[in-house]
């Protein structure tokens, strides 16, 4: 059985031994509640943003009846699921009129090129009834998502085109605030060109033409990508700087490029995979060349990034070999293909950056 806990590379601090449990009374059961009930406020608002409350309001505050009419809910648990939604921080409310809080109206605003919606959208559409068939994943190790039926996580994904064009939005919305990061921590003065490699919509190789503008970049991914990428590089005026080539990480060769960009790649392949794609970035790299790996990185002691277990949890689910793992493992994997120079980075909340470059 394959292991993930604490790598060999790194040795976990000992933690300080006690015997003593907490008396009774000081014992609460609203942590485990919370936990377990979770998924009602996550529900609240994934069908928050699928009826488009946010980008109703967004438009201007609303009485609650004009807002119910608006979205056509019924009017028994219209008024209990606003409110709800004021609860949890999501909406303000004022003289009986509801309005986005500022979070909620700058990231799930259709409108506003900031929007993060699509993420959950997927979440709402694909993942939530998935994640119901968790149990099953734990005590089988299968996936429970399209690929039971044996295709690959792309071509049941990508067979559909507007479950397709979901799922690349849902990339950019994940994705977006790394991007940023990554565009601002990474010394990109010190290269010309880069290639992302499985693009998406092509949000990362955006980001890094309009922070950097003396970069040219490729967006690789399957053919069936090349639309959406060019809708969304052309609405940002860079289709001049970045251009989409087509191919399979897996089976083709990557394109050619000062600095190699694999964000969300690694996390979905197995252990074999994994090190076969960092040797591939390795033997496909210029002397001096930078090879950047962006994913929820597990911490090294694999107590304290809840959302990258859980994102691994998540890829049990959707993949059949696919998990998340450390900087560490990263970084034993980029020393076996051949690199001598590693380094991690944070980026923003779950997500960082480990850097490898080549002699």
């Amino acid at each position: 059985m394959e292991s993930r806990r604490p790598s060999s590379r790194t040795k976990p601090k000992p933690r300080p031994k006690s015997n003593k449990n907490p008396p009774a009374a000081a014992l609460t059961p609203e942590h485990i509640l919370q936990l377990g009930l979770g998924f009602w406020g996550s529900k609240t608002l994934l069908s928050a943003v699928e009826l488009g409350l946010f980008t109703e309001l967004a438009k201007g505050p609303l009485e609650g009846d004009t807002l119910r009419r608006r979205l056509s809910l019924h009017q028994r648990g219209a008024c209990d699921f606003f409110d709800a939604l004021v609860a949890l921080g999501m909406l303000s409310r004022r003289n009986q009129r509801y309005a986005n809080t500022p979070n909620a109206d700058f990231f799930l605003d259709r409108t506003k090129p900031s929007y993060i919606g699509g993420m959950l959208e997927m979440a709402n559409a694909r993942l939530y009834p998935f994640w119901g068939k968790l149990t099953t994943a734990l005590r089988t190790g299968l996936p429970q998502s399209e690929v039971r039926t044996g295709e690959t996580f792309y071509q049941a994904l990508y067979r559909d085109p507007a479950a397709m064009k979901n799922f690349l939005e849902a990339m950019t919305g994940i994705s977006l605030g790394a991007c940023q990061a990554l565009a601002r921590k990474f010394p990109w003065k010190k290269y010309k060109t880069f290639a992302d490699i499985g693009a998406a919509q092509g949000a990362l190789p955006v980001q890094l033409a309009l922070a950097h503008p003396h970069l040219r970049g490729v967006g690789f991914d399957l053919p069936v990508c090349r639309p959406i990428f060019d809708e969304y590089v052309s609405a940002y005026g860079l289709a001049d700087r970045i251009v989409f080539q087509a191919g399979s990480f897996l089976a083709d060769p990557l394109p050619e490029a000062d600095v190699l960009i694999m964000g969300h790649i690694l996390h979905g392949e197995s252990v074999d995979d994994k090190r076969r794609l960092i040797a591939k970035a390795y033997r496909a790299l210029p002397k001096g060349g930078a090879y950047l790996v962006l994913e929820e990185l597990i911490d090294n002691e694999r107590t304290e990034n809840a959302f990258a277990l859980l994102m691994s949890l998540n890829i049990l689910i959707e993949t059949p070999s696919g998990f998340n793992c450390t900087a560490a493992d990263y970084q034993g994997w980029m020393a076996e293909a051949g690199f001598r120079t590693t380094s991690v980075v944070p980026l923003v909340g779950p997500l960082g950056l480990v850097v490898a470059i080549k002699a």
